[in-house]
């Protein structure tokens, strides 16, 4: 059954920075592409940034310049550097993978609060 668990998430002072992980299980981690979401108190789930079974990558423009999305694919890994964090940025942060015929799949969450 396919898994998908993250990590890293916790509290920083605004500028600061976190690296989230998202560690997947039971689904072929090539075959996927993968996201990040992250959802506010209030709001609705929003798109963070996407890259694809090749590496592409896109960002949405609230993120874009200060979070980078890569893959590492020996470790079924997938993370999110996060730079520069603002006070627009907490959220719980979560993953999702959408594989060839299979899924979506979502993680269970990861808190990221921000303190100014």
């Amino acid at each position: 059954q396919a898994q998908l668990v993250e990590s890293g998430g916790g509290s920083v002072q605004a500028g600061g920075s976190l690296k989230l992980s998202c560690s997947a299980s039971g689904l072929v981690f090539t075959n996927c592409a993968m996201h990040w979401h992250r959802q506010a108190p209030g709001k609705e789930r929003e798109w963070v940034s996407s890259i694809t079974r090749a590496g592409s990558t896109t960002y949405a423009d609230s993120v874009k310049g200060r979070f980078t999305i890569s893959r590492e694919s020996a470790k079924h890994t997938l993370y999110l550097q996060m730079n520069g964090l603002r006070p627009d940025d907490p959220a719980v942060y979560y993953c999702r993978a959408d594989c060839i015929y299979k899924g979506p799949y979502w993680g269970q969450g990861a808190q990221v609060t921000v303190s100014s």
